[in-house]
């Protein structure tokens, strides 16, 4: 009897009316259909493998056997011929397990357009899902923790593979070192082009961007083709090669908007980062009574500035004196919440803050008996 129950899930190549609008609708179908005939033809070759393994083994197990039963009794080599011969039945065992399990999954293989017509209704297509764990349902605390212990093993690989500038040696690279193949690379390549820019590393940032591209192209691509994105390595640097040039225009596009977009938030982080310097500044500038120095000096009458730039508390007692009253004690009670004047307790001298020093470093105060 014929199970055609096969019939209800055919792999095809073209089962999707939606793409990303970065891939190449055509080109992603023809990509899907390769991939298939790519995986077809890796089973094909397990196969050939265990048949060959199997043949083998079966061989020596022959040959050590026969040499077993030719020995003699008292032969210094029989301890040594018959623990040959239980590893060789034990390799036995686990290649026939390895060929229950290639017919197990043959028998689930969806059937697809090269395999459907065959004799035999034989199964050679796998229908590989992501074999990644996802990290949709980690949490923040989990995704950092996870990205941390990946640059900890991997930082050195991901630099190597960041400067590298031929598609082959890119293609080798990651084939070589599978465990690249995911978004934390693409996480850490976009980090680092940040970093790059920032340091003013314009053409190293250019470089390590383009790697960044491959690296979401690929991630892309094992989304379409809902597969495991080490499966798409060899398949997209191969096409990248040999695309259609509205296909590498579409490349340069995205590569050339996320440089722009790289260098657009490298200037905000910078500033950022003097924003953050300005306000530890300014905090650490703060009087006695939280207010800035520097705000407070800014604020002062002219006349008021000229003491306190000649550091001079004789003409700072005269400038007050002529004010009105109110307005001088409301402009000292802020410089003694400054920090710009320190009354003197007892026999003490009061003190002046140097207001031009406090502009650029916030510490430095006079006395007012170092003053000329």
């Amino acid at each position: 009897m014929v199970d055609y129950s096969k019939w209800k899930d055919i792999e095809i190549s073209d089962d999707e009316d939606e793409t990303h609008p970065n891939i190449d609708t055509p080109s992603l179908f023809r990509w899907r259909h390769q991939a298939r005939v790519e995986r077809m033809e890796e089973r094909r070759r397990e196969k050939e493998e265990l048949e060959q393994r199997k043949k083998e083994n079966q061989r020596r197990l022959t040959e050590t056997r026969k040499k077993i039963s030719e020995a003699d009794a008292d032969s210094p080599n029989l301890n040594s011929l018959k623990k040959t011969l239980a590893e060789l039945e034990n390799d036995e065992k686990k290649l026939l397990k390895k060929d229950e399990e290639l017919r197990k999954k043959d028998k689930h293989t969806p059937w697809n357009v090269d395999t459907i017509s065959e004799p035999g209704f034989n199964k050679t297509v796998i229908n590989t899902k992501a074999l990644r764990p996802s990290n949709e349902n980690l949490t923040e605390e989990e995704k950092e923790a996870k990205m941390k212990k990946f640059i900890k093993e991997n930082e050195k690989f991901l630099k190597q593979f960041g400067l590298l500038r031929k598609y082959e040696d890119s293609t080798k690279f990651l084939l070589d070192h599978y465990q690249l193949v995911c978004e934390e690379t693409a996480n850490y390549l976009v980090i680092w082009c940040i970093n790059l820019e920032m340091e003013e590393k314009h053409d190293l940032m250019s470089h390590v961007a383009h790697q960044t591209i491959c690296m979401q192209y690929i991630l892309e691509l094992s989304r379409q083709l809902d597969v495991d994105p080490r499966a798409c390595v060899g398949s997209f640097f191969s096409k990248i090669q040999t695309a259609e040039q509205a296909y590498k225009d579409a490349f340069e596009d995205e590569l050339k908007q996320f440089k722009i977009r790289i260098k657009k938030r490298a200037a905000e982080k910078i500033q950022e980062a003097i924003k953050e310097a300005e306000e530890e500044e300014r905090k650490a500038r703060l009087g006695p009574g939280g207010l800035d120095p520097v705000e407070v000096y800014e604020e002062l009458p002219d006349e008021l500035k000229k003491c306190f730039d000649a550091q001079d508390v004789p003409m700072l007692q005269a400038t007050i004196a002529k004010i009105p009253q109110e307005e001088a004690i409301y402009y000292m009670n802020r410089c003694i919440a400054s920090g710009l004047w320190v009354p003197g307790k007892n026999d003490e001298e009061p003190t002046m803050k140097d207001s031009k020093t406090e502009k650029h470093s916030g510490e430095t105060s006079t006395n007012a008996n170092d003053v000329d």
